[in-house]
Order: C-alpha cells, then structure tokens, then sequence
C-alpha cells in the first residue's frame, strides 16, 4: 500500500512539472507583455515625520525646485561625475523643519533618516544639513553628466559630495524621514 501511495505521489508530481514546464514559455510572454503595456509609476520623494508640511514631490516638481550641480569623484569607476539636483536642505526647508536661527535648542536633537526603495537608510543630524553648521552640501540628484540617471542608480539618488566614502549615498531613493528624539 506505501508503495502504491509513493508511485501515485510520484506520477502526480511529475504530471504538474510538466503542466509548468509547457506553460512556462506562455506565461512568461503574459508577464512580459503586461509589463510593458502598463505605465511604469511615477517616481515619488516623501518628505514625511516631524514637519510641519509632509511632501510628496514627482520628479517634475523636484525639476523646478532650486537646482545646484555638484562635481564628485567616482571611486569605482575613477572618474569625475557631475550630479544636479534640488538640494537636501531645500527640501526639508519646504517642509517647515527648522533651520538658520531657527535650529537651537531641541531641534538641534533631530535627524534625517533618506531610504531607497531596496530598503538602505542613512542618517543625517539636521545640525549637519544646514549651511549655518555645515557645508554638507548634499543633493537629491535626478541627473548624472547631464543625463537621467538610470534605473540601477535612480530615478532619485542621495549624493553627500563631502563624505570621504560614497557610503551615505542613496540609491533608487524614496523617503526622507525627519525625527526628533527631544520632543
């Protein structure tokens, strides 16, 4: 009887590998199709936490925010690249979060968390971000020697031109999270 029990366990297997494996090659065109008759989302930054006003930016409204260009070199490649974006620190100004003057006492407690969409974070003191402090200098790029940036590195990419490594770089970034842990 066991035995009996495997073979039909066996023939039963065996019947929906090969199901799959004949359908295979048609599901495959399915998805490849359906991929590409359906518009890709529109990249989006949230800009989100302890602000006074929450962003979510598209990749147009970015383009027509302030823009600064910032020459780094590629330690992988060794080359020079020119990145252009709206500068970090625009941003969160946009979001109400304090700065100049107004970054004392409390809200000197406060950071930055940027996330990619595969899930890396890095983290900035809000201190560090603002010109008062710092020449940081740190940019949410959309171009790379003037072209877009592509689907490996972008549509967004956090660059801190300053930092010694290219660590605290994000790629495919979108969040920025602000925390304060004085509140």
């Amino acid at each position: 009887m066991k035995i009996r029990w495997n073979r039909l366990r066996l023939v039963a297997t065996a019947a929906l590998l090969l199901g799959l494996s004949m359908a295979w090659p048609a599901l495959r065109a399915q998805t490849a199709a359906a991929a590409r008759s359906e518009p890709a989302t529109p990249a989006q930054l949230t800009v989100s936490g302890d602000v006074e006003k929450p962003l979510s930016l598209s990749l147009d409204a970015l383009r027509h925010l302030p823009r600064v260009t910032v020459n780094v070199k590629n330690e992988h490649a060794a080359k020079k690249e020119a990145y252009e974006g709206t500068p970090l620190a625009e941003l969160i100004k946009q979001a109400g979060v304090p700065q100049g003057t107004r970054l004392r006492g409390k809200a000197m407690a406060t950071y930055v968390v940027a996330e990619g969409s595969d899930g890396y974070k890095v983290i900035f003191s809000l201190a560090e971000l603002d010109a008062d402090f710092a020449d940081a200098g740190v940019i949410v790029a959309d171009t790379v020697d003037g072209k877009p940036l592509d689907e490996k590195l972008g549509p967004l990419r956090l660059v801190a031109p300053h930092d010694k490594r290219p660590a605290r770089w994000v790629r495919m970034l979108r969040s920025i999270e602000v925390v304060n842990v004085a509140k």
